[in-house]
C-alpha cells in the first residue's frame, strides 16, 4: 500500500509540473518574424486638435517634441535597456516641455496652483507605483517609480508623496516653476466664463514599451484638468484607468476626460479583453473606448501587445502621438494620419 501511495505522489508531482511549465509557457510572449526586436509608442494628449486650428510652426514644435520623447526612450531600448526605464525616460522631456499638460506647463488648479499626478508600471511581476496630487517635485514620474522601487507601497497623495520624493533624493522645485503665462489666461478664462474647452480637459502624456526580453512596461503623467477643484484625482496615477501592463498581453496609457475613464477601468479593461476574449489589442481599446463615449466621455490610448503589435486608438478630433523601433520613427497629430 505505501509503494503504491508513493507511485500515485511520483505521477501527480509530475503531473503538476508539466502543467507548471505548460502555464509558464503560454503566458510568455511568443516571438515570431513580425515581432520587433524592442518598440516605443508615446502620446502627448488627446482633444480637438484640428490642422486648420494649428500654425505650421506649433504643428512643427509639436513634431520636434514627440521626436525628442522618442529618441529619449530608444536611447534606453536599443542599448538593452528596460521597457521600464524606457517609458520614464520617454516622458520625462515631456513633463519638462510646456507645450505639454504634465510637468512644467501643467494646467492650474482653481486656487490657482498646479496638483500633478503620475504613474508607472512593470508587466514583468505587475509592480507598480503612483503619485497624487503633488505641488513640489519636479518630474512627477521619478516620484512614482520611487514608490515602486523604494517604498511597499503602490500610491502616495499630496503632501505625503511631496515628502517622499524629498526623503529619496529627487529634485523638488516651488510650485511656481510649473506656471507658465498661457496656462494662467486658460484658468482665468474658465473662471470667468464657468465653462471648460475641450483642450481644458485634456493634455495628458504618457509611453508605453517592450524590449528585447520581451517586457512590457506603461507610463502616465499629466497636470489634470484646468480649474479643477483642490484634491481632485483624475485616471492617470490609478493603476488600471490609465495606465497598465502585463507581460504577455498589453500594456496602455491613456489620456482622456479621466472621470468617464476611471469608471471604465480603460487600461486594465483592454488588457482583459484581450486575454478573456481573444480580441485584438484594437479591438479591445475600440471597445473599451467605445464604453467611454457611451457615458459622455472621450480620449485615447496607446497600447503595445505581447508581441510587440501597437495601435492609437482614440475618439477624439486628434491625438499626439509616435513610435519608434529599430526600423525608424513616426509621429503624427491629426485625425486618421
Amino acid at each position: 500500500m505505501k509503494r503504491f501511495v508513493l507511485a500515485l505522489a511520483i505521477v501527480l508531482t509530475a503531473a503538476c509540473q508539466q502543467e507548471s511549465a505548460e502555464t509558464l509557457q503560454e503566458a510568455a510572449p511568443v516571438s515570431g518574424p513580425d515581432q520587433p526586436e524592442w518598440r516605443l509608442v508615446i502620446h502627448g494628449g488627446a482633444g480637438i486638435i484640428l490642422r486648420e486650428n494649428m500654425t505650421p510652426e506649433r504643428e512643427a514644435a509639436y513634431t520636434a517634441a514627440l521626436e525628442t520623447a522618442l529618441e529619449a526612450g530608444a536611447d534606453i531600448l536599443r542599448n538593452g535597456g528596460s521597457a521600464v526605464d524606457a517609458v520614464q525616460a520617454a516622458v520625462i522631456p515631456m513633463e519638462d516641455d510646456p507645450l505639454f499638460n504634465a510637468g512644467r506647463g501643467a494646467v492650474f488648479t482653481a486656487a490657482a496652483e498646479h496638483e500633478l499626478d503620475a504613474s508607472i508600471m512593470s508587466g514583468l511581476d505587475r509592480d507598480a507605483g503612483a503619485v497624487a496630487g503633488v505641488k513640489r517635485v519636479k518630474n512627477p514620474i521619478l516620484a512614482a517609480r520611487a514608490v515602486m522601487d523604494q517604498s511597499e507601497h503602490v500610491m502616495f497623495a499630496g503632501g505625503g508623496a511631496d515628502d517622499f520624493a524629498a526623503s529619496v533624493g529627487l529634485e523638488m522645485v516651488d510650485n511656481t516653476y510649473f506656471d507658465t503665462e498661457g496656462r494662467r489666461q486658460s484658468l482665468e478664462r474658465v473662471l470667468r466664463e464657468r465653462s471648460r474647452t475641450d483642450a481644458d480637459r485634456h493634455g495628458t502624456v504618457g509611453a508605453v514599451a517592450i524590449d528585447a526580453n520581451g517586457n512590457l512596461a506603461a507610463a502616465t503623467t499629466t497636470g489634470g484638468m484646468t480649474a479643477k477643484s483642490a484634491g481632485r484625482i483624475g485616471d492617470s496615477p490609478l493603476i488600471g484607468a490609465a495606465t497598465y501592463a502585463q507581460n504577455g498581453l498589453c500594456a496602455v496609457s491613456a489620456t482622456v476626460h479621466g472621470e468617464y475613464f476611471i469608471r471604465v477601468a480603460v487600461a486594465k479593461t483592454i488588457c482583459a479583453r484581450v486575454d478573456l476574449a481573444g480580441e485584438t489589442i484594437g479591438e479591445a481599446a475600440q471597445s473599451a473606448l467605445d464604453q467611454v463615449a457611451d457615458l459622455g466621455g472621450d480620449g485615447g490610448v496607446v497600447v503595445i501587445g505581447g508581441n510587440g503589435q501597437y495601435e492609437y486608438v482614440f475618439n477624439s478630433k486628434g491625438m499626439y502621438r509616435g513610435m519608434i523601433d529599430p526600423d525608424g520613427m513616426e509621429t503624427a497629430i491629426f485625425e486618421q494620419e
